[in-house]
């Protein structure tokens, strides 16, 4: 792909703020790799350049994660997806971008209620009886505040920052071309994929940008867990909800890490812990949709003990084919299985380098060998699916992003749980719904059902055949068969072609200056007010050509 430096010039302030905070946390050689020093202002250049050597007690790591925190809200959010691709990115990188935190002071409530009646369309006193100005919550692309119904129901009404996306959608764009360049000038970050990284963030941070989707949302959970009484999900109010406005049921209740409220309700803390497994499991590996960020600070828990979850923005989805893989590495350490471990690893991933067999299988088989034999209440289950994503990765098979989101969302809940529990162990929990679906992918009804779907794949193949080879043999009766071949690789080789043709031009041209008024100046006639300047000038641009051509490095 080709970058669009006219994104750069036409947001050329925020160009210029992205390369310099990069440059003040010591990554000015990536700057200059990619060329991105040019939209820096000279005098911060040279000013930001001295400060180019980063402190020797701050890792490359933290410098990475305080440079995303000086420039925004949308690169925090970025930070935060990073976090969950273990498959990608290294690991002191991940625990230092999961210390990201979202800093960000409300906007004023007179603002918000300009807001909520501007996209309702009605006045704030049809739409409740008492709206709260003062937050009760803020982060970097909304806040939320409480309102009374007329109805005398207690609502939370969560309303979008305003020109949030605007602001968004700029960096998005500016996003985009940056990762364009690294994948074209810096090969070695190839392996991170930063374009994919940049667009799986493009889709995450759009879906949380649209409320009425996570109304939807929300209402899809309600409708998984109607017959589970012990998770509850808010009512969604769609009267008072667009794409910048979500309105629900206020939500009275203690969060989950507040042990001294647990104690006061009379709430064991084992019971939650299992419990809260139990919603997740369900979630993950019998519904395939599940929470994607259980932090305690989306956990609420209701007097009755009844669990209840906030923020349902972020969503992982686990398709039937990735459950299925994931219950085959399972069972696949349960047997010390590396030929199925090995047939997991490829199936669940996608390769970006070719894969030397005997190597992954050697790691796969000390993968085994470490979690084989572990008695179950040893068996940390987010450290697993952790290592087992880290043998991908050095293996240059990349995981997919739910398959990330939910190796991060068992790591954090296996956290929960043993705050809660210190006994509490994810793998007690999430056996019997491996054994279910085990149960399930032989009984009779599944195979005659995978019989049937794999019998209408033929029927619908062999109806096609024949019009497929029908249509060839005409053409190929009239000479219009065509056979195209993509060639790779050939746009860089014309852009340097075409690099080096115009310094040849140039050096043509400033020689002949050059060579022409230096005659003309050894011949001594009367204009030498004209030569005597045009010598400078060529010499200074054969001089420019000369700087220009070492500093590519390429001679």
């Amino acid at each position: 792909m080709e970058p669009h430096p006219l994104r750069f010039l036409r947001n050329l302030g925020r160009s210029g703020e992205i390369a310099a905070v990069f440059v003040k946390y010591g990554f000015g050689d990536v700057v200059d790799r990619i060329r991105m020093q040019r939209y820096v202002r000279w005098g911060r250049r040279v000013i930001l350049r001295q400060r180019n050597v980063p402190e020797s007690h701050e890792t490359r790591a933290r410098r990475f994660r305080r440079a995303l925190e000086d420039l925004g809200a949308t690169f925090v959010k970025f930070g935060q997806v990073l976090s969950t691709r273990a498959d990608l990115i290294p690991a002191d990188v991940i625990a230092e971008l999961a210390r990201l935190q979202e800093n960000v002071r409300p906007f004023p409530g007179e603002q918000a209620l300009e807001m909520v009646e501007r996209e309702l369309g009605r006045p704030a006193s049809e739409l409740f009886a008492v709206f709260d100005p003062k937050p009760v919550a803020s982060a970097s692309l909304s806040q939320v505040h409480k309102a009374i119904g007329h109805d005398g129901r207690k609502l939370a009404v969560k309303i979008r920052r305003p020109n949030v996306p605007r602001e968004v959608e700029r960096d998005l764009s500016l996003m985009t071309e940056l990762a364009i360049l690294i994948q074209n000038h810096i090969p070695e970050a190839g392996v991170f994929d930063p374009i994919g990284l940049v667009n799986q963030f493009a889709r995450t941070i759009r879906r949380e940008m649209n409320f009425a989707r996570e109304g939807r949302t929300i209402e899809d959970f309600a409708k998984f867990f109607r017959n589970d009484a012990t998770l509850f999900v808010p009512r969604v109010h769609w009267e008072f909800t667009s794409e910048a406005v979500l309105t629900m049921d206020f939500v009275e209740g203690c969060r989950i890490d507040d042990h001294a409220a647990l104690a006061a309700l009379g709430i064991q803390p084992a019971y939650l812990a299992a419990n809260g497994a139990r919603i997740f499991m369900k979630m993950a590996f019998e519904i395939g949709v599940f929470h994607s960020d259980p932090h305690p600070g989306n956990i609420r828990i209701l007097p009755d003990g009844t669990f209840c979850l906030l923020d349902f923005g972020m969503v992982g989805v686990l398709e039937d084919n990735q459950r299925e893989r994931l219950v085959d590495l399972f069972v696949a350490v349960t047997h010390h299985d590396v030929a199925s471990a090995v047939h997991s690893v490829l199936q669940l991933g996608h390769a970006f380098r070719p894969v030397d067999m005997p190597m992954l299988r050697a790691d796969v088989r000390d993968f085994i060998e470490n979690y084989y034999g572990v008695p179950l209440e040893q068996l940390h289950v987010g450290r697993m699916l952790s290592d087992f994503a880290g043998v991908m990765l050095n293996h240059g098979i990349r995981c997919p992003a739910d398959l990330m989101l939910l190796i991060r969302c068992l790591v954090t809940l296996e956290g929960v749980g043993r705050d809660l529990d210190p006994s509490f162990n994810l793998a007690a929990h999430l056996a019997p719904f491996v054994e279910r679906l085990l149960s399930e992918r032989y009984s009779p009804r599944h195979v005659l059902d995978q019989f049937i779907d794999e019998s209408r794949s033929f029927v619908q193949l062999a109806r096609d055949v024949p019009r497929y080879v029908g249509r060839s043999l005409e053409k190929l009766s009239k000479d219009e068969l065509k056979v195209q071949f993509e060639h790779t690789g050939l746009d860089r080789l014309m852009a340097e072609l075409d690099r080096s043709s115009n310094r040849v031009v140039i050096g043509l041209v400033v020689s002949a200056l050059i060579l022409s008024s230096a005659l003309v100046l050894r011949s001594g006639t009367q204009s030498v007010w004209f030569t005597v300047p045009l010598f400078v000038l060529s010499s200074l641009l054969g001089i420019w050509l000369i700087y220009g051509v070492f500093r590519s490095g390429r001679l």
